[in-house]
C-alpha cells in the first residue's frame, strides 16, 4: 500500500515518523456541520482500499471506518456547526476546524498533509491539491470525517425528515430548496448558504 502515495513514501525516506493527514467534509451543504479530521497514520498496519471518500459508496465508507480507526495511531474529529460557518464564513470555520483537530491529537505530528488548504500550524505542514487521492494519509482522515458527518445528519433526519437530511446529507437538492421554500429553515442550516441557493433555484425554475 505505501508504495501508491508518493507523498508518505518520500516522507518515510526521509525519517519522519508521525504523518498527519487532514481533510474536511461539507463546506458545500446548505445544513449541517464542517466536519474535518486529523488522522496520524500506522506506518506499519495499512488498510486496503484507502482513497479520496467521494469516490466510495457508503458502504465501502462504512466498512474502512472501523478498519482506518485500528490502524490509526491517533484521530481527532472536529466539526464547526452552521452558526460559526455564518459568523466568519465557510473557509475560516474549515481552517479553525482544521487547527483544532490537530491540536486535539493525542499524538504530535511530525508533519501535516492538508487536502488543497494552507494552515499555519505549529508543527510542519503541507497542502496537496487532491490530497484525498494522492495521500494515504488524507485519504484515511477523508473517510473518516465523511462517515462521521453522514452519520450526524442521519440523525438529524429522524429530528427533520421533511428536508430529506438522510439523503442529501444537506446539499441543495432541488428537493431539498423545496422543502425550505415550503417549511422555512431549520437551526441545521447555514442562512447565507439558503438564501442564495433558494434565489438561484427560483430563477432557475421562473419563480
Amino acid at each position: 500500500m505505501i508504495a501508491d502515495f508518493a507523498p508518505e513514501r518520500e516522507l518515510i525516506e526521509k525519517g519522519y515518523r508521525y504523518i498527519c493527514g487532514v481533510d474536511e467534509v461539507g463546506r458545500g451543504p446548505l445544513a449541517g456541520p464542517v466536519t474535518v479530521c486529523a488522522a496520524v497514520i500506522d506506518l506499519f498496519s495499512f488498510c486496503d482500499g484507502v482513497t479520496d471518500s467521494k469516490k466510495l459508496t457508503e458502504k465501502q465508507r462504512e466498512f474502512l471506518f472501523p478498519e482506518i480507526e485500528n490502524c490509526c495511531l491517533a484521530y481527532s474529529v472536529v466539526s464547526a456547526p452552521p452558526e460559526r460557518i455564518d459568523e466568519i464564513n465557510i473557509l475560516n470555520a474549515t481552517k479553525e476546524c482544521m487547527t483544532k483537530a490537530v491540536e486535539s491529537l493525542s499524538i504530535n505530528p511530525d508533519i501535516v498533509l492538508i487536502d488543497a488548504v494552507k494552515l499555519e500550524l505549529s508543527v510542519e505542514s503541507k497542502s496537496i491539491i487532491h490530497g484525498d487521492l494522492l495521500s494515504y494519509a488524507i485519504g484515511c482522515a477523508s473517510i473518516l470525517a465523511k462517515v462521521s458527518r453522514d452519520r450526524y445528519m442521519a440523525k438529524c433526519d429522524e429530528v427533520y425528515p421533511e428536508y430529506g437530511f438522510k439523503k442529501n446529507k444537506g446539499y441543495g437538492t432541488g428537493e431539498h430548496i423545496e422543502a425550505i421554500i415550503k417549511y422555512g429553515m431549520t437551526p441545521l442550516h447555514r442562512k447565507q448558504f439558503v438564501q442564495t441557493a433558494v434565489e438561484h433555484y427560483e430563477q432557475k425554475i421562473g419563480r
